[in-house]
Parts: C-alpha cells; structure tokens; sequence
C-alpha cells in the first residue's frame, strides 16, 4: 500500500492541479453565440438571480454567465455571483483572464461569508496566484470553508496538518477533517482516511474500517482507492478473501488507467487466480503498465518466456488498446 507521505506529497500537488485541469475543461467548450438582437429585446429581463448566472456557466454561455453575475452583485449584492466573477476572471472565460481581479472577487465573497469562495481564494493563497504567496492565510481561509462544511476545504487541511509545516503534525485532527470530506463522498478524503486506518495513524488501527472506506470511494470510481480495495480482498486484510471479486475491481481500475491494477491484473491473468489463466493479455497489461513507469522483472521473464507468436500476439493487442480498441471487461 502506498505510504501516508507519498500520499500527502501526490495529494497536495493533485489537488492544485485538480483546481487548474477543472478550469481548463470548461474553458475548453464552445462559445455560446449571441442570441439574435430581436429575440433580446422582445423578451423580458428576468429579476437577477444568481442561479440564471450558474445555469448559462454550465451551459458553457460564459458572457450570459458574466453579465447576469454583474447583475446579481450590483442589485442584490449575491455572494456566490461575486464568486462566480472570480472563476471567470480567473479561467479568462468571456473575460480576459486577471489572477489579481479573481483574488478580489473571491475576497469580496468570502467578506460575505461564502465558503466555496474561502476554499478558491485559499488555494490562491497557496500557490500566489493574483495574491502574494501566503500558507498561513491558505490555511486560514481552508479552515474557515472547512468549518462550514466544504469537503475540498476539509481534505486541505487535513493534508496541511499531516504535512506539519503550517500546523504542529497531528494525525487526530488529521483524521477530524477527512472525516468531514470523507462523508461527503469526496474520493481523495475517504482514500487517505482509509490509509490512515490501515496504518493506525490518528486512530486505532482498523483493517476493517480501513476497507470500509475504501469501498466507499471504490464506489465513486477512486482509481488509487479501487485497487487498494482489490489488494485487500486478494490478500483477505480486514475483509473476506474473494480472489474472484479482487480480479473484477482490478480489472476495472486497470480499465480506468490504474498502472498498479494493470499490474496486478497482469499478475492475476498469469497466474490464473481469480481470473482463467491468460500469458498473453497478462503480457499486453503488463506492457501496459511499464509504459507507465512501473516495472516488474518477474513479469518480464515470464512473458520473455513465450513464444514468439504469444509475444508478438501480447503486443498487438497492447498496441490496438492504446489505439482505442477496447480491452477486455471480463
């Protein structure tokens, strides 16, 4: 299993990038165009809700966004259209984009007490984006959403007081907020919590728990937290061992892009445990699984071992998988 540092180290870097990669993919949707001038003025404006502001955002029709966030602030003063005005500014959607103009929406909706704000603005603060670098203030500001109720918030600084560098190191209140993202099904929470348990960090150790939770965030689709679960059920660690089920949810992470479960997989179908026994998809998921870095010398003997046929079979179907076939779900 994956250590608690490596975890934190991966985790506090895919957060970050979490934030950028969700801003990107709405930045990368069509335009909406213009509605035609007649439709415009022969419809009534409708009063100024913010909700109008989210539901053209969705859409992907950034400047009805835009405009009717405008509206919400200048007449009803909304929290959440201020924050929305620092995502657009931020993301450069139907404006150009200023780091600096988002920090001071966000700061405008955080002075009225809107927690998603706290969370944006705070990881502003941790990466000095539109505002000097500031840890301490991140914290503050992922404290505050946390107390509220905000998950991202909650997971934050839970990795913040794992971390030890802003707080003291303490696992139990570690634990408190992971606690908190980790029942409002965010992946990432119930994965460390997991782990936490696993390794009596904070709690008493709990194998049992520790699968719970991982389960949990199996269920969302946790690649990371899927294959943890089908090492548990393979090896029978605080559930009963069902090599059959393990080799299901290995397949289905690997399907996901998990190299660990391509691995795993790729060991399964070699040996023929909880899967009929298969060299050459063993051999085309472990390629698979090497292209992503992780090596296994075992493997690489056992598929060397074939026969040229099987080896050249094995990399076929490697290559039609990267070429968009499908590979094999059960």
């Amino acid at each position: 299993m994956i250590s608690i540092r490596r975890l934190i180290a991966l985790a506090v870097l895919g957060f970050v990038v979490a934030v950028a990669s969700h801003a990107e993919a709405e930045q990368k949707q069509p335009a909406a165009k213009p509605a035609p001038k007649s439709a415009t003025q022969s419809a009534p404006k409708p009063a100024p809700s913010v909700d109008l502001a989210y539901g053209a955002y969705q859409r992907g029709f950034y400047l009805t966004a835009f405009a009717e966030a405008i509206r919400a602030v200048e007449e009803n003063k909304d929290p959440k259209a201020m924050a929305l005005l620092g995502e657009l500014y931020l993301n450069g959607l139907a404006v150009k984009p200023d780091e600096k103009l988002a920090a001071d929406w966000y700061r405008r909706a955080v002075e009225r007490g809107d927690r998603e704000a706290m969370l944006e603005l705070g990881v502003l603060y941790q990466q000095g984006r539109g505002v000097k670098k500031d840890r301490d203030e991140a914290a503050r500001l992922f404290a505050a959403a946390a107390e509220r109720g905000n998950a991202p918030a909650a997971y934050n600084l839970a990795l913040l007081y794992i971390e030890g560098q802003v707080f003291a190191q303490d696992y139990a209140a570690a634990v408190r907020w992971l606690r908190v993202a980790a029942e409002r099904d965010l992946g990432d929470a119930q994965h460390a919590l997991a782990l936490l348990y696993k390794e009596g960090s904070g709690v008493p150790k709990d194998p049992a728990e520790a699968v719970r939770w991982l389960a949990r965030a199996s269920a969302l689709g946790h690649v990371p937290a899927m294959t943890e679960y089908a090492i548990a059920l393979f090896n029978g660690d605080g559930v009963e061992k069902d090599e059959a089920r393990a080799a299901a949810l290995f397949r289905r992470a690997a399907l996901n892009g998990g190299a660990v479960a391509q691995n795993r997989l790729a060991r399964i179908l070699a040996a023929g445990r909880g899967q009929p026994k298969n060299p050459v998809e063993a051999c085309a998921w472990h390629h698979l699984a090497r292209e992503q870095g992780l090596s296994d010398p075992s493997l690489d003997i056992g598929c060397n071992a074939l026969s040229p046929d099987d080896q050249a079979a094995a990399e076929r179907l490697m290559r039609s998988w990267e070429a968009g076939a499908a590979p094999p779900r059960t």
